[in-house]
């Protein structure tokens, strides 16, 4: 069940190098802590905080102030008194400063500047007979509570309002949900990614009594649940950390701001920060897996690198456990090292997303070229993601102006295709245009059906987004609910951003309830015309990938494409073919096939045994023997 190689490489892998970091540093983590795995263990039952840039500490439990007794490293501890779950505490830092919340709270019942509450996730969980389920292949499913379902009182989701509708994606045959980011931010919606509570589960959303509900209905349904978390940066309101210890470092710079430190003093500490985080929700609460944001912006210069660092936590979480848990990175470095094991060098996640993969099938299907779709659109760049996963291989990206990426080894034994997580859209995709608008938006529905069969029977680990599966009306657009100081600036700057794109849409109002309350899906639609009928399309082609070996083969040596035309490409799976058509009109030249196993569109198979379709569309061959 357990499947400890995609971290630590087996035996049959030799390395033929005495030192496999190709890029050794020379200057270790300057914070060693042999017995780390201790460190980022959460006690729930006491009261302790890190704060070594403090003289003193107070605690303040249920309205009663209590001094805190220093403890070794830049500790504060306060023995003799056991942390009740639901009292709610917050601490002060030498005299004259605010009361600050728990860096290391699992709620904020009142928001990011409120008070914490005492939490026991243990205590939340219901016995189950779960043993997890590996996600390599397997259908991800990512979602964002607040607007999968309309929920209570107009506000927008809840946990316990999704788990209405997890019986519908059973039915439509995923493996995993992917949560969107969950940990506390600030307002009562938003995206997540400017969230400031690392260990804590947002209000809003039900908090982590609401979150133990949902895992416990996921894993009864034999739902595996994933957690999307953000570990290279915080968002700019209700952010504290700073004041406890140094959190962040000016050495290393990001698109936020200064980086979280992982290599400077003190860096010990905020590392174990971050693992401890990953360990309360993979062993305390009992989640599957973790989607890590934005690696490249994890900026690391010792050794080992954070990544590799968890990557070995977790295969040994895994042996605690019994259960098989799963990290996926989203990197934008094109590097197969991502996935390669730790012991052969590399930072053994077990998938990364696979942009390129999305940015070839998109700009075929929709004949985008502008921003990072300059290079992809062709057919050609269309069959070389789709076989080797990155078109950027240590070539040219004009985008970013610059040599880019590593190639894809089809012969490795380290990674495969299922390592790499192909989508056609996901919350980036969409929410990231200007207006929020679905690829499917722009595309008839046979060309929506087209695009949807080279993923979902493509290679890769498919990952579908919500709503897509019956091509919701409603966009994702970007959403946020700040304070009025720091709300301005960001509806600004979200207008400015798209003014210097040149995109000539008007921008949704971030800050706008409309604008958050328009991306709530309408699950009415599912029966109605194309929607039921596109829906109808993803539950057959998952149906096929589950009865077929072919479509769950990870050896990308096993497959490959064939251009028929600009507008035509068969991908190869074996014996069976995916046919995508974008027409418009007539298929030119169809190939040899002995059967048609599914088909959206018209298609057919000639007297001759060749595929005729009259326009845009999608078929999955029986292939002819050649």
């Amino acid at each position: 069940m357990i499947d400890p190689s995609r971290r630590q490489e087996p035996d049959r892998f030799p390395n033929p190098n005495p030192n496999p970091n190709p890029n050794p540093n020379p200057n270790p983590n300057p914070n060693p802590n042999p017995n780390h795995d201790s460190r980022f263990v959460r006690a729930y039952d006491r009261y302790e905080v890190w704060a070594p840039l403090a003289g003193s500490v107070t605690v303040r439990i249920d309205g009663v102030e209590q001094p805190m007794r220093p403890a070794p490293g830049g500790w504060f501890e306060l023995p003799g008194v056991p942390a009740v779950p639901g009292a709610r505490y917050a601490f002060r830092l030498d005299r004259g400063e605010p009361w600050l919340p728990d860096p290391r709270a699992l709620s904020q019942p009142d928001g990011v500047h409120g008070e914490s509450e005492v939490v026991d996730p243990r205590g939340l969980r219901e016995p189950s007979t779960w043993q997890g389920r590996s996600l390599r292949g397997g259908v991800i499913y990512e979602l964002h509570i607040g607007t999968f379902t309309p929920g209570p009182h107009g506000r927008g989701g809840t946990f316990d309002s999704a788990i209405d509708r997890l019986d519908e994606l059973v039915e439509l045959g995923v493996d995993a949900l992917e949560l969107m980011p969950i940990a506390t931010f600030p307002g009562h919606r938003g995206w997540g990614y400017d969230g400031v509570g690392l260990y804590a589960t947002h209000a809003d959303y039900g908090g982590p009594a609401g979150l133990a509900r949902f895992v416990a209905a996921a894993h009864a349904r034999d739902l595996a649940v994933l957690l999307d978390v953000v570990h290279n940066h915080l968002g700019p309101s209700g952010n504290y950390l700073g004041k406890f210890g140094p959190y962040f470092t000016d050495q290393h710079h990001t698109p936020w701001g200064e980086a979280v430190n992982l290599d400077q003093p003190g860096s010990r500490e905020v590392r174990d920060f971050l693992l401890g985080s990953a360990r309360l929700w993979l062993v305390d609460v009992g989640l599957d897996g973790l989607r890590l944001d934005a690696v490249h912006e994890l900026h690391d210069e010792s050794s080992p690198h954070l990544l590799a660092e968890l990557s070995d936590a977790v295969a040994s979480w895994e042996a605690e456990t019994g259960r098989p848990l799963t990290l996926i990175a989203e990197s934008d470095r094109n590097d197969p090292l991502t996935v390669t094991p730790t012991s052969a060098g590399g930072l053994g996640m077990d998938m990364q997303w696979a942009d390129d993969v999305h940015h070839g099938v998109h700009a075929w299907i929709t004949g985008e070229r502008g921003g990072y779709y300059e290079d992809f659109g062709s057919a050609d760049a269309l069959a070389t993601v789709l076989t080797t996963v990155f078109l950027h291989a240590g070539t040219y990206s004009s985008f970013r102006g610059r040599v880019w990426g590593a190639p894809v080894d089809r012969d490795s034994l380290r990674y495969d295709a299922h390592s790499f997580v192909t989508f056609l859209q996901d919350h980036d995709q969409v929410g990231n245009r200007a207006t929020g608008d679905r690829i499917h938006q722009s595309l008839t529905v046979q060309q929506h059906a087209a695009a949807i069969a080279l993923i979902l029977l493509g290679p890769g680990t498919p990952m579908l987004f919500q709503g897509e599966e019956w091509a919701a009306s409603a966009p994702f657009a970007y959403f946020s609910d700040h304070d009025d100081e720091l709300g301005p600036l960001v509806s600004a700057g979200r207008i400015e951003e798209f003014a210097a794109m040149g995109w000539g849409d008007a921008v949704p109002d971030p800050q706008s309830v409309a604008t958050f309350e328009s991306s709530i899906l309408h699950h009415e639609e599912r029966e109605i015309g194309d929607h039921a009928r596109t829906l109808a399309w993803y539950r057959q082609l998952i149906g096929l990938r589950r009865t077929h070996d072919e479509f769950t083969d990870p050896d990308l040596r096993r497959t490959s494409v064939e251009v028929l035309a600009e507008q035509s490409v068969l991908l190869r799976r074996g014996g069976l073919g995916v046919l995508a058509h974008r027409g418009p009109g007539p298929l030119a030249a169809g190939p040899p096939a002995d059967g048609i196993l599914a088909a959206f569109g018209d298609a057919s198979l000639s007297p001759e045994g060749r595929v005729q379709m009259s326009d845009a569309g999608a078929a999955v061959l029986r292939l002819r023997a050649e």
